[in-house]
């Protein structure tokens, strides 16, 4: 058996992958910055705008957005230059087992895995204060607190977020596919509802709210960067589709940069408003949204725009579980997790794996509140970036010769700031936050010594 030295360098070959593809170079600028703009603009906006602006920012939150949108562009530019170099299906797990080796691709999808089981749980949160929220303004009823929020915002657990899961992972087992079609028409109704609330609340704004426009000081324009990070989360989507661009060369970097600043231009305009209709103080909910809209008395226009956002976070929560179930159905098939997670139904559905999945993302949404769940998803994703701009620099150095469809710009200098921005944002997160993650780590690094590396398929291939 090979010494554990040798093992944790094992590298996953991706040739079969790329031999058995039937995709199509067929993707231009267009579609790219479509896919990316629908990637990245729905949940986040509607989720974290008001917990970031009330605890962290104050209407400064347009800076954090900005801030974390151009931190997003330099990793996304490094995430890119990975996907073209392995052109298989998967995500920054994938990548990183084919290029850095398995036990930083486990640690990756480790941390991926915390990323997407917790930002469903985070969607699902905003789904639940956006439903109720609706329900006042077109019907006028509303849920009892006890069963719409955590215990420790007062409730006893929030029932209608542990529900909309349970609905979405049957959607899911169900086999219902997400076609390109019905995503459209999603993304659409997402930006659409943005542009009306934009369009209808610039005209109330107040210029009062914006007096102490950066209460917590620039530390908290960068905390709020931090967590502002989860509304970008997606825009690795336009790096993984290397495969099918007609020109990865010139049409990647414009995509990514084009989407991220499309979804920053909108982010930006939508709190604006949003801190500029409402004092920022009563911002601090799971529907921030609705609580501006409450304070500009518009009766059924509101409770639509509302509607509209439920359908934007259904959307999100779809997207998110699926994404979820795929990355532990690919660890599970090179078994460094269990495999039995990754059977599959006559449907070709990994429902184990969802339904788990599912089950832990209802704890997190019914009984965790959003601030704790939206700083877990930040912590998460940004430790897998950093490893990703660090993947680019340590692969430029290591294999210079290797074939690069699309090469990340001014290298080191983006790949550094990439990482730079990374452990920036990730040092402003509660230490509460980090000793969650640390043990989320700790837990996993444990499973890879315990199962993973005896069972994977590299460390049965090489005995």
């Amino acid at each position: 058996m090979p010494s554990p030295s040798l093992t944790t360098r094992r590298r996953r070959r991706v040739t079969d992958d790329v031999a058995a593809s039937t995709l199509k170079r067929r993707l231009g600028r267009f579609d790219l910055t479509a896919m990316g703009v629908g990637s990245i603009v729905g949940a986040g906006i509607f989720v974290t705008t008001g917990v970031v602006a009330a605890t962290k920012t104050g209407p400064s939150i347009v800076l954090s957005f900005l801030l974390a949108g151009v931190v997003c562009v330099l990793v996304a530019l490094c995430y890119g230059e990975l996907a073209a170099m392995v052109p298989a299906s998967g995500s920054a797990y994938t990548y990183t087992y084919a290029t850095l080796g398995e036990t930083p691709a486990f640690l990756v999808g480790w941390n991926v895995l915390l990323e997407l089981v917790v930002a469903g749980s985070a969607v699902a949160i905003g789904w639940s204060g956006m439903f109720n929220a609706s329900l006042e303004s077109l019907f006028g009823v509303s849920l009892p607190h006890a069963l719409t929020a955590s215990p420790s915002s007062g409730g006893v657990v929030n029932l209608p977020a542990m529900l909309i899961i349970a609905v979405v992972v049957a959607i899911l087992a169900a086999e219902v596919r997400l076609t390109a079609r019905v995503t459209k028409v999603l993304v659409t109704v997402t930006v659409a509802v943005l542009v009306v609330i934009v369009a209808i609340g610039a005209p109330h704004v107040q210029a009062a709210n914006w007096a102490d426009f950066a209460p917590f000081g620039a530390g908290g324009v960068v905390g709020g960067a931090a967590m502002a990070f989860f509304a970008y989360l997606g825009f690795d989507v336009v790096a993984t589709s290397a495969e099918e661009a007609k020109n990865p060369r010139r049409d990647l970097p414009f995509a990514i940069i084009a989407s991220v600043i499309i979804a920053t231009v909108l982010y930006i305009a939508v709190s604006a408003v949003l801190t500029g209709v409402a004092p920022y103080q009563s911002l601090n909910n799971e529907a921030p949204v609705a609580t501006a809209f409450k304070a500009l008395h518009l009766g059924w226009t509101g409770g639509l725009i509302l509607a509209a956002s439920v359908v934007a976070l259904t959307k999100g929560l779809l997207i998110v579980l699926y994404g979820q179930s795929r990355l532990v159905f690919a660890m599970c098939r090179d078994r460094l997790l269990p495999p039995a997670l990754a059977k599959t139904n006559r449907n070709g559905m990994p429902l184990r794996a969802t339904l788990v999945l599912g089950l832990v993302g209802m704890v997190f949404a019914g009984f965790v509140p959003i601030d704790i769940v939206a700083e877990l998803v930040n912590v998460g994703a940004l430790f897998a970036f950093a490893v990703v701009a660090a993947g680019v620099l340590v692969l430029r150095r290591t294999e210079p010769e290797r074939d690069r469809p699309f090469r990340t710009p001014w290298v080191p200098v983006v790949p550094v700031l990439a990482l730079v921005g990374c452990i920036v944002l990730a040092t402003t997160l509660a230490p509460l936050t980090w000793l969650r993650f640390g043990v989320w780590l700790i837990a996993g690094i444990v499973l890879y010594l315990g199962y993973g590396r005896r069972h994977s398929v590299l460390a049965e291939e090489a005995r």
